[in-house]
């Protein structure tokens, strides 16, 4: 898809080049001199077709890398800190002084996801707002716990007062394509717990984060969130192998969240923190709601050209109505709107990834060479930079397409006729995030809703899988997650418990009087934040 630059709204032009050479410290934006790695967009802004030139990052490596660290480190102190044992409210302070300079940076991060990863103008402007309520939520619910930590507990004459402390030092990673949401939900629960964090962008949308370098400057004491730019494997690595690193946080993929860890010489103490692939299936039963399936099947395999860790990627549709489903649903696909980021309506948008149209045409000619077909009539029509969603049947378990999580825009439809097979299948599979159940009768839900709830995390009845509201759990069996993220679950995934425990005798009782009147603690207290 290309646009002549008259064609393309003035707000949503491209300025000059941003060749972006600050990096952020131990609390100092440092110039970078080195070598840079050039940022292209695959939307073109010329008639003939050419990528966009966005700017270049800095390239860095191990010697920069070992800085951060010993920023990070020296930060932590091993507990001792300013920022670990700082008061709650005092954090709390920080984090709310950052996302006030965040918000007036809306325009110019919308601006770049749109450039950068492709994602459509409603769809870039939620991702920020949502990540803006989503540090206002970890707020108050943090607040939340800071007030029901706030007394003693007694059992068997022993009393306890109970917190819930940092893990150290988080080396996060985030991924392409939510480059700020998802980031965010590894980055700010971490720090607002007392931890101290070496944050490095993802490949495709790094250059959005840099209008927020200032921010995290000036609202966190020294050392405390330091910002490299690079290739992970060049600054990851380096990190790791010093085993200073208390807490991996990462959204990506098993193969890169297991190799990190193998380079951890102490894997034992590495707390895991992951958000990994997924194979998301969706259920079609013979009593669906078929116009209601269509609907949310086209969210499910097609939102964000189907590049989501949510996004439906494999769909079973029963014998009984596969005729009447593949029908309509392929004439719903065709019907799509293709088009550039801020194109009203669009709905299909430019791929990020320059190579994602020729692995996902290997996709399509594998399982057309194993006895698939593409129903819809726009199936795998290319462009320069997009490729059109394919809806392939029947797919089998041989294709490439069924084993592979394909993250990007091609349908599979696997027609079955015993509930058993799908079934049997999610049990064999290697992932187990979420899938998307349809179907009204309830005598043959029941049983397969307490079935699913094993197999996966999350079951969606009669619609697509999501991670949001960011207030219900997200995580997933075996090779999607580990740990939980959400607002509540978040904070305590980068925390452990801890507390002071004391027998209950007069010296003690005294003491503890003492130190709650002088309030010299930051630990025991029993003061409300409102």
């Amino acid at each position: 898809m290309n646009a002549t630059a008259e064609l393309i709204p003035e707000k949503h032009q491209l300025d000059e080049p941003i060749h972006h050479k600050h990096y952020l410290i131990n609390g100092e934006l440092l110039s970078w001199s080195g070598k840079s790695s050039e940022i292209y967009s695959t939307i073109s802004s010329t008639k003939e077709y050419k990528p966009s030139l966005l700017g270049s990052i800095p390239d860095m490596a191990e010697k920069e890398a070992l800085l951060a660290l010993e920023a990070a480190h020296g930060a932590y102190n091993q507990g001792q800190g300013v920022w670990p044992t700082m008061k709650v409210n005092d954090r709390i302070e920080c984090m709310e002084k950052f996302v006030k300079q965040m918000e007036t940076k809306r325009d110019e991060v919308v601006k770049l996801l749109m450039w950068e990863i492709g994602k459509s103008l409603p769809d870039s402007e939620k991702e920020f707002d949502r990540t803006v309520e989503y540090i206002y939520d970890t707020i108050e619910d943090y607040k939340q716990l800071d007030r029901n930590s706030a007394k003693f507990e007694k059992n068997d004459g022993v009393y306890a007062h109970i917190r819930r402390g940092p893990l150290g030092v988080v080396l996060c990673l985030g991924p392409y394509n939510y480059p700020l949401n998802e980031t965010f939900t590894l980055l700010i629960p971490a720090l607002i717990m007392g931890n101290t964090a070496i944050f490095k962008p993802a490949k495709f949308g790094v250059l959005l984060i840099t209008p927020l370098l200032e921010a995290f400057q000036s609202s966190f004491p020294k050392g405390v969130v330091n910002i490299l730019f690079g290739r992970g494997r060049a600054l990851a690595a380096p990190i790791m192998q010093t085993g200073q690193v208390d807490v991996l946080a990462l959204i990506g993929n098993s193969k890169s969240a297991n190799a990190l860890q193998d380079q951890h010489p102490k894997s034992n103490r590495l707390r895991l923190v992951l958000g990994l692939e997924a194979k998301n299936p969706a259920i079609i039963l013979p009593d669906a709601d078929l116009e209601l399936t269509i609907d949310e099947c086209i969210s499910g395999t097609t939102s964000y050209n189907g590049q989501r860790c949510t996004a439906l990627k494999v769909v079973y549709v029963h014998e009984d109505i596969a005729e009447a489903f593949n029908k309509k649903f392929s004439a719903k696909v065709d019907a799509l709107k293709f088009g550039n980021p801020w194109d009203k309506g669009v709905q299909l948008t430019p791929l990020p990834e320059p190579d994602k149209p020729d692995y996902i045409q290997e996709l399509i000619d594998d399982a057309l060479a194993k006895g698939a077909r593409i129903l819809n009539k726009k199936g795998g029509k290319r462009y320069d930079n997009f490729i059109w969603p394919a809806v392939l049947y029947p797919v089998t378990k041989e294709m490439r397409v069924y084993q592979e999580e394909q993250f990007g825009p091609v349908i599979p439809l696997v027609p079955f006729n015993d509930i058993e097979e799908p079934l049997d299948d999610m049990a064999e599979s290697n992932y187990g995030q979420q899938v998307s159940l349809f179907g009204k009768d309830v005598y043959a839900l029941a049983p397969l809703i307490d079935t699913l709830a094993n197999l996966v995390c999350r079951v969606n009845l009669n619609s697509s899988c999501q991670r949001g509201p960011d207030v219900y759990p997200f995580t997933g069996r075996k090779d999607s997650a580990q740990s939980t993220l959400s607002v509540h679950d978040a904070l305590r995934s980068f925390s452990i418990r801890t507390f002071v425990a004391f027998k209950d005798n007069e010296l003690n009782n005294e003491t503890v009087q003492q130190l709650l009147e002088t309030k010299l603690s930051n630990f025991i207290s029993t003061d409300y934040i409102l």
